[in-house]
């Protein structure tokens, strides 16, 4: 569509300069995929959903840097790229655009891959078969807040997290959590949604996300799936159990 997807540029733009031609009230959205007539197809459909613009499409981390000169909110990203890996870029983006949610397109199975992303910062994570309609949701739900990741791939990797501690493995010191901010990071490690951390809590939807920034500032960390890693790493929290109710 016209007007929806910015033509490459090498030149380097002003932090708060919106691109030309994207609406700020839409979600700014940047797609990093190797696989060119792929990223191609999936931005043109993309541009086209109410509430959706493309800051464009990206080839490469070196391709995908240049477009993060731009304001971003998600970055849909290919963890296999040609000059790198997606979980270098995804600290990268957060590190330029702290408040951005990256979505990491990957295969759930591959444990290494998935915690070496959340430690990068990646908010969720998508498989590559997924449809434009899945893809869609991801993209409005990571601009939401909601962590992009199934809770059985959330209880393998904190059962990965808690031998690496058995094990003795060196964690740094962080500021303590407050009783409130320990409950939302058991409720996150379980796989809740926002809704019903809510719910459960009984607060507001705001008041969440303010203790959320709070237990990310005082973990120094960039994401919910990777403060739930490093409160596992720490144990500050119990790695969810197979009888929760989530965990099939």
């Amino acid at each position: 569509m016209p007007g929806r997807v910015t033509p490459g540029t090498d030149q380097p733009a002003a932090e708060s300069r919106p691109v030309p031609g994207i609406e700020r009230s839409a979600i700014r959205v940047l797609l990093v995929d190797d696989h060119r007539a792929l990223a191609d197809a999936l931005s043109r459909l993309l541009a086209t959903e109410p509430g959706i613009t493309m800051v464009g499409s990206a080839y490469s981390a070196a391709e995908a840097r240049v477009r993060l000169r731009h304001p971003v909110d998600v970055v849909l990203m290919d963890y296999l790229l040609p000059d790198g890996t997606g979980a270098e870029l995804a600290r990268a983006s957060k590190a330029r655009w702290p408040r951005a949610q990256v979505i990491m397109l990957t295969a759930y199975d591959d444990d290494e891959t998935v915690l070496e992303s959340i430690q990068a910062g990646a908010d969720g994570f998508l498989a590559k078969t997924a449809s434009i309609d899945e893809i869609l949701t991801a993209v409005r739900a990571a601009h939401a807040g909601e962590t992009l990741l199934p809770p059985s791939v959330i209880a393998k990797i904190a059962m990965r997290v808690k031998v690496a501690r058995e094990q003795g493995a060196d964690a740094a010191p962080v500021e303590p959590l407050t009783t409130r901010e320990l409950e939302i990071l058991r409720l996150l490690s379980a796989g809740r949604t926002t809704k019903e951390i809510c719910t459960e809590l009984a607060i507001a939807p705001n008041t969440l996300r303010t203790h959320v920034q709070n237990i990310t500032a005082k973990l120094h960390v960039h994401s919910k799936l990777e403060a739930v890693v490093t409160a596992l790493k720490l144990g500050l929290v119990d790695p969810p159990t197979p009888e929760d109710r989530l965990y099939p």
